[in-house]
């Protein structure tokens, strides 16, 4: 019974995090370089025993899908990845969060006693704001590349946005094109062999 509870857990969590990269608009894409870092100056990468993605020391469907993206990613840049001692790590990230707007307009005037007189007994023409609270979800992932000599941070790109329903239908090309959307900003390639 405690398996099938966190089975249950662990699934629920994994696919409300895989709809992360699925943003309604574009994503805002925050990137984040070390300025003393010469990104090509790497030739190889590999991904961290477990990933932010990971729950419980085990893979999701998600990790599988930035993995492989990633992968797709660094591979076009020239990067190729090895499971010992790369040049760079790569970890990853996603959460989900709901947040809140509360929207006011002004009501429509009172209209007094049975709507006689408009207002007049009900103390004047006022009107009372109408107040209504919208709830949204908001994603964000990010991906963080380290020099694993130095063990530096040398690029680290965030996105986050507005999550929608239709996005979660195609959880893997979500997070597909947020990785590449992130990966436009990476200013590196790889050395030359």
């Amino acid at each position: 019974m405690r398996t099938q509870n966190h089975f249950r857990r662990f699934s629920a969590f994994a696919i409300v995090m895989s709809v992360v990269a699925a943003c309604a608009s574009t994503p805002q894409i925050a990137p984040n370089t070390d300025p003393t870092a010469n990104l090509s100056s790497y030739k190889t990468y590999g991904f961290v025993p477990q990933p932010g993605t990971n729950r419980g020391g085990n893979s999701t469907p998600l990790t599988t899908y930035f993995e492989t993206s990633i992968s797709r990613q660094m591979e076009a840049r020239g990067y190729h990845k090895v499971d010992a001692n790369p040049d760079l790590l790569v970890n990853f990230n996603a959460n989900v969060q709901e947040k809140a707007d509360v929207e006011s307009m002004p009501g429509p005037a009172p209209m007094g006693y049975y709507g006689y007189r408009g207002g007049v007994y009900a103390g004047g023409l006022h009107a009372e704001p109408e107040v209504e609270t919208v709830r949204y979800k908001v994603g964000t992932a990010n991906i963080v590349v380290v020099d694993t000599s130095q063990r530096k941070v040398v690029w680290e790109g965030r996105a986050e946005g507005e999550l929608t329903d239709a996005a979660m239908k195609n959880r893997q090309g979500a997070v597909d094109k947020v990785v590449t959307q992130l990966f436009a900003q990476f200013p590196g390639r790889a050395a030359a062999s």
